[in-house]
């Protein structure tokens, strides 16, 4: 016993010097940019060195050479060679290595003096994910920011295009009151594809308690706002918060034009505004939006056009997803696509917009608003939420997603079965990382093919 914990003892103590010699190692890495840098700069000073002597007529190599044959034959007389030579070669990669690691170590006390994650770590991070695949998420609400948590771990080449329909809470005060752009979904990815642990991001997040005029407003909003009446446009304001924020990707607005949702139900209701359609809890038959063709910002066609990998919700059917797709150019470039492209279906109904719907109604849904299949896969929860969770949700009139597998054939759907469910808050929710690794895998797999 006493043998295995002085083992563990010194296990322990010696635990830092591995970490920092695995560190120190992982800078031997190829791909980082900073060695081959270093490299030049050594050599850019020696040559200008050379250079500025030559320049005054004190024609360095001779004397250099001179001085180093004199040096050796000294040396030569006292040491052997067989012992001279390696001396001074370890020597030198000594100097070299401390000179190497004093510089990084400078650089880095200088630039994280209060972060437990080596410089090494995080470049290469930076460096991995730079090279990850260009992917677009397509929605809004809750479910694209969740979504984006995951993404931005594979990629920092991420496009989060929103829809501009929401008119509710804060995002649907400020419309009317100030007639801005909904800035609130927009505000949800931008915090979540930044550094979660920056207090700017928690800053951006916080939402008002108390104050005239100020309750239920959150600071992000308010900024975006702002922003955008100092900038002339949300896109320009999107653009200063990203910067902000040091955000891994960028996030668009889906148009610029002021929209409003209507949804007709099947009791001949004709709803209009976004929250007004969930609150009339009536059975969707058709939905479209004033103006009826509004224009795609032109990044977010571009985006589309270059992604390798492009993902449609997870989010409210007709209220998040949807009014996307009633942005005729999206449509069209999503018809015209060159890569995949993964519909994320929702775990349970919602009320007022999904009541009842199986995972074929939420398919059906989408390809009746553009007439045509604009993905290539659905991917759905592989199993129903505990009991706990639907008698809590039944009360509220909503229920799990039912898995219609032979109405999916008939339709030609391909079906991703999976478990990306987070269960462990009373809200059941798709969880980010097991959803990102399932998207991720899938993509992987196709591409092979």
């Amino acid at each position: 016993m006493r043998r295995a914990n002085k083992a563990q003892q010194l296990s322990a103590k010696l635990r830092p010097a591995r970490r920092k010699i695995r560190l120190w190692s992982q800078w031997l890495l190829p791909g980082l940019l900073v060695k081959r840098w270093l490299l030049i700069s050594a050599v850019g000073v020696l040559l200008a060195s050379l250079g500025f002597a030559i320049s005054i007529n004190l024609t360095p190599i001779f004397y250099f050479l001179q001085f180093l044959e004199q040096f050796v034959q000294s040396i030569a007389r006292f040491v052997p060679s067989y012992i001279s030579g390696p001396l001074l070669l370890l020597g030198g990669l000594a100097l070299i290595a401390w000179g190497y690691a004093r510089t990084l170590g400078s650089i880095t006390e200088v630039l994280l003096p209060e972060d437990d994650k080596a410089l090494v770590e995080r470049l290469l991070t930076h460096r991995r994910l730079g090279r990850g695949p260009k992917i677009v998420a397509i929605g809004g609400g809750t479910g694209l920011s969740t979504l984006l948590r995951g993404l931005k771990l594979y990629s920092s080449n991420i496009t989060a295009i929103v829809t501009m329909a929401d008119d509710g809470g804060s995002s649907g005060r400020l419309r009317r009151e100030i007639g801005v752009l909904p800035p609130g979904d927009i505000r949800n990815c931008l915090a979540a594809l930044a550094d979660e642990e920056k207090i700017v991001t928690e800053l951006f997040q916080y939402r008002f308690e108390a104050g005239d005029g100020l309750a239920g407003h959150s600071f992000g909003n308010l900024f975006l706002t702002a922003m955008t009446n100092i900038t002339g446009d949300l896109e320009r304001a999107i653009a200063t918060s990203s910067a902000v924020l040091a955000i891994r990707g960028q996030v668009l607005p889906a148009t610029l034009t002021d929209m409003t949702l209507w949804a007709r139900l099947a009791d001949g209701r004709l709803i209009h505004g976004e929250s007004n359609i969930t609150a009339a809890r009536g059975k969707i038959v058709e939905i479209g939006c004033s103006p009826p063709a509004p224009k795609a910002l032109p990044r977010a066609i571009q985006a589309l056009r270059e992604a390798d990998y492009i993902i449609l919700g997870p989010g409210s059917l007709y209220t998040s997803i949807i009014p996307n797709l009633l942005v005729p150019e999206i449509a069209q470039a999503l018809a015209e696509r060159q890569c995949p492209c993964v519909y994320v279906c929702n775990i349970m109904t919602q009320p007022g917009e999904t009541d009842g719907y199986t995972v074929s109604d939420h398919v059906r849904a989408l390809d009746g608003v553009t007439g045509d299949r604009l993905f290539d896969a659905v991917l759905v929860q592989k199993y129903p939420p505990s009991a706990a969770h639907l008698e809590r949700y039944a009360q509220q009139g909503s229920t799990a997603v039912a898995i219609d597998r032979e109405e999916l054939a008939r339709q030609n759907c391909r079906l991703i079965l999976a478990d990306v469910m987070d269960e462990s808050t009373p809200t059941v929710r798709h969880d980010s990382q097991k959803l990102a690794a399932i998207l991720m895998r899938w993509y992987e797999r196709v591409r092979s093919l």
